[in-house]
């Protein structure tokens, strides 16, 4: 049996990767599972979480697949990818992808584009149909610093796992991502010493890439690379 498991980003939850989970489900004979991270889900409860719990709470769920699973693969968006990195230098994982994963964060020029479109729509009287306005909204408000401060200080541990994968890995960025510039993407595929890895960029898509337009060309993407070697 093969199994898969998904772990969503920081301020985020599984509906960032449901997309992707729901087409392996369909097209694959696998056990494929996302995880809530502790202080995430739907209502944001982030105040006193430290780092170090995101990391067990992803590690329990994968140390759970291994009983019923032969073969385990890792998914991670954003902070999620960090984790993900993190668990496969640490276990047998056989196939990593990694999804904007957020070895560095925080594009300006993209937020600012963002931003600025924001503040058209609100002049047009259609802020309130954008998604974009509506989750960064909520997430300002939902955020404690403390937390903030917690997703630094797992990056900074976690990237050092980066020099430790040598197995296949997938890395997806889009290339408007206003939360997790290129640059982050490049640094991940210089630092991973594995032989089988390959960059995988999606023009005019941004941060969240499971609900993007390219998210068909993606996940076809994704199901060829955990089905066949690069």
């Amino acid at each position: 049996m093969i199994g898969c498991l998904c772990i969503h980003g920081f301020t985020g939850a599984p509906y960032e990767v449901e997309p992707l989970a729901q087409y392996l489900k369909q097209t694959a004979d696998w056990e494929v599972q996302s995880v809530t991270l502790p202080g995430h889900g739907d209502e944001l409860q982030l105040k006193g979480i430290l780092y170090q719990e995101w990391i067990a709470t992803a590690e329990l769920e994968l140390l759970s697949l291994y009983r019923t699973c032969d073969t385990v693969y890792l998914i991670g968006f954003s902070m999620g990818g960090m984790i993900a990195s993190y668990l496969a230098a640490k276990y047998p994982v056989a196939r990593l992808v990694l999804l904007s994963a957020a070895a560095k964060y925080v594009n300006p020029k993209q937020m600012m584009q963002d931003t600025r479109q924001m503040v058209q729509e609100s002049l047009s009287g259609i802020i309130d149909t954008n998604p974009l306005y509506d989750r960064y909204r909520h997430k300002l408000t939902s955020t404690p610093l403390s937390a903030a401060i917690e997703f630094m200080k797992l990056v900074k541990q976690t990237k050092n796992s980066l020099e430790k994968l040598h197995l296949p890995v997938l890395i997806v960025q889009g290339e408007s991502d206003g939360i997790v510039p290129a640059s982050s993407a490049e640094f991940i595929y210089h630092k991973v010493p594995s032989r089988q890895k390959e960059m995988f960029y999606l023009p005019d898509c941004k941060h969240h890439v499971c609900h993007e337009p390219c998210a068909q060309q993606l996940f076809e993407k994704i199901e060829h690379f955990l089905k066949n070697a690069i």
